[in-house]
């Protein structure tokens, strides 16, 4: 096992690891832990009773966090035309179509979001290898293949974020900063965790949220009650 530093250690004194706590609590023992210099993300991890293994329990889809993440994200826009006009009014930081798909083919990814209208998926899919395992290609269940151009670019630049559960069933997502009041970070989270309850595969069975633990970027995980989510 690895050997923690002592920031960590000292984070994880007065902090029961057993305990399940209220989500404003759990939230606010994780802004009292940081002891680090620089301003952690919050990040909230929800361990959910599916399996993934069927496609009927899979889960992904993004939702905009009504405080953002406090990390202004960068947004690749493949459109042409008036579209492409529109995503730049919008505030997309790239816009373009076989001029951007080739510069990505040649290995750029200098971007953290992309998004394409229907009609470019013919040209963007050629793209899936590279963009596929970095979470980038474009996906009509995450809102980023539409031709409402202006309204997914404002999304992402608001604090849009995507969710999806891993093998393991378990959901990672950012829900702000550290330096974020309390409140603001209690009202993403509970944005966040209403939407993964919602997701629930109708074929679910047992419990559904089996645990749910909320860290900073460094510090320790705090136990939230699976029973009291939201």
């Amino acid at each position: 096992m690895a050997k923690r530093g002592k920031r960590y250690q000292e984070a994880l004194k007065g902090l029961d690891s057993n305990a399940l706590y209220e989500p404003a609590e759990a939230l606010q023992i994780v802004k009292s832990a940081s002891k680090v210099k620089f301003d952690e993300t919050v990040e909230a991890a929800f361990r959910l009773g599916i399996d993934t293994r069927h496609a009927d329990q899979q889960i992904r889809g993004a939702v905009v966090l009504p405080h953002g993440t406090g990390k202004t994200r960068s947004c690749l826009v493949f459109a042409k035309g008036d579209k492409a006009k529109e995503a730049e009014v919008a505030g997309a930081d790239f816009v373009g179509a076989e001029d951007l798909i080739e510069k990505i083919t040649g290995g750029w990814f200098d971007f953290d979001v992309a998004i394409a209208t229907p009609d470019m998926m013919g040209a963007v899919g050629k793209l899936g290898r590279a963009l596929g395992p970095k979470g980038l290609m474009p996906n009509p269940k995450t809102g980023t293949v539409t031709f409402d151009i202006a309204r997914a670019v404002q999304e992402v630049k608001a604090g849009k974020i995507e969710y999806r559960a891993d093998k393991a069933g378990i959901i990672h997502a950012p829900i702000g900063k550290v330096s974020f009041d309390e409140d603001k970070l209690l009202e993403n989270y509970n944005t966040l965790a209403e939407i993964v309850v919602k997701a629930k595969p109708s074929v679910a069975k047992g419990q559904y949220v089996r645990s749910v633990t909320v860290s900073s970027s460094m510090g320790p995980g705090v136990k939230i009650n699976p029973l009291k989510v939201r």
